[in-house]
């Protein structure tokens, strides 16, 4: 399976220069995103970046949020934060692998 770096690389080259994004890209003190951190995450030197910074890149990289969340290996917060019984959990991930296993033209 492609890699957070990997997924985040490819899709950035298909739309914006590497320059471009980390610019856009606002981190919590209100300071651009470094080219070299984007760079670094790209080729798999750091993990994923925090939340903010993940809802940042799904709206430049035109994809939705939860993909990256996937990509990150991480819930997302609204997961995340509810109270999610054991039974709830073992039945999501049951839907998962149901999901998974479809072909994929269905």
């Amino acid at each position: 399976m492609t890699t957070f770096g990997e997924f985040i690389a490819k899709r950035r080259k298909r739309l914006l220069p590497q320059n471009q994004v980390a610019a856009a890209i606002k981190q919590d003190d209100g300071k651009p995103l470094s080219v070299q951190y984007l760079n670094d995450i790209e080729h798999g030197r750091r993990g994923a970046p925090p939340d903010y910074v993940l809802v940042q890149l799904a709206k430049l990289l035109r994809v939705p949020l939860d993909i990256l969340y996937f990509r990150a290996d991480r819930l997302p917060p609204d997961i995340r934060k509810g109270a999610i019984s054991d039974q709830q959990a073992a039945a999501a991930y049951r839907a998962l692998r149901r999901e998974l296993r479809r072909p994929k033209n269905s």
